[in-house]
Parts: structure tokens; sequence; C-alpha cells
């Protein structure tokens, strides 16, 4: 490419080192030689700006290419720290589901021993009344049935008394 630029540029200055003097011995040669240089000096701009263009096309291309790796490359960095970061809130997020699920075991644990005692007291103040209640009601009976037996006693020595007097009068 540098070949190609140098060979139209030494072809411009040469044409245009050489059209003095070609005019100065031959000027009716000048209008066709001055055509030539015209023709000459359009083609070397065209194909001066044409590789000019290619040249640039070709660096934008290549810095495409190196931003679009670039790109790709921090994309799978955060891809990746995207799914380290995952991982992490996810083990956090069962660490944490299972201390919860910790706490609220041990909190049910403890209400139900909670309700066992007070289950487990009312039953035995229930058993002690019904306990109080029965051991009463027992001594009562037995009363009854004692002052019956003493009235039962009281009845038959009254009788075996007034037989007895009645017998010895």
């Amino acid at each position: 490419m540098k070949r190609t630029i140098l060979s139209a540029l030494t072809v411009l200055v040469a044409s245009a080192a050489i059209a003095p003097v070609a005019s100065a011995i031959e000027p009716a040669s000048f209008n066709l030689q001055s055509a030539r240089l015209e023709e000459l000096d359009s083609r070397t701009k065209n194909s001066v700006h044409k590789l000019r263009i290619e040249h640039l096309n070709n660096q934008t291309k290549a810095i495409d290419n190196i931003q679009y790796t670039r790109l790709e490359a921090l994309d799978a960095r955060t891809k990746a720290v995207d799914n380290i970061q995952e991982t992490r809130l996810d083990a956090l997020d069962a660490r944490t589901k299972n201390s919860v699920h910790k706490l609220r075991i041990e909190h049910l644990n403890n209400q139900t021993k909670a309700v066992d005692n007070i289950q487990q007291t009312r039953l035995d103040a229930l058993d002690a009344r019904t306990k109080n209640s029965v051991h009463k009601l027992r001594i009562e009976h037995l009363n009854n049935q004692t002052k019956a037996v003493d009235n039962i006693q009281e009845a038959r020595l009254d009788a075996l008394d007034a037989r007895t007097k009645s017998v010895v009068r």
C-alpha cells in the first residue's frame, strides 16, 4: 500500500516537474499533455483516496473486532461474577431458611412443652380436687354408715334395755 502511494506521488511529482519543460519545447502538445496530466492526476487522487478509504475501513473493522472481543470478555466476566453472586445468594438463602426453620421448630417445641406443662398442671389440680372430693364423699358415706350402725345398735340396746326392764319388773 505504501508502495502504491509512493509510486502515485512519484508519478505526480515527475509529471509536475516535466510539464513545464515539455510545454516550453512543444507548445502544441501542451494541451494534450495537460489533459493527460489532469487525467493521471485525477486517477492518482482517486486511487489514493480509495486506498485511504480501504485503509480506514480496515482499521475500523480491526477496532470493531477488538471492541467486540473486549465486550465479549467483559460479558463473560460479568456473567461469571453474576453466577458467583447468585450461587452465594442461594447458599446464604439456604442457610437463612435452615436457621429460620430451626428457630421455628425450637419455638414450636417450646410452645408444645409449655402447653404440655399447663395441661399436666391442670390434670394434677383436677386429680387433686377429684381425689379430695372422692375422699370427702367416702368419709361422709362412712360417717353416715357409722351413724346408721350406731343408730341401729342404739335402737337394739334400747329395745334390749326395755325388755330387760320389763322382765326384771
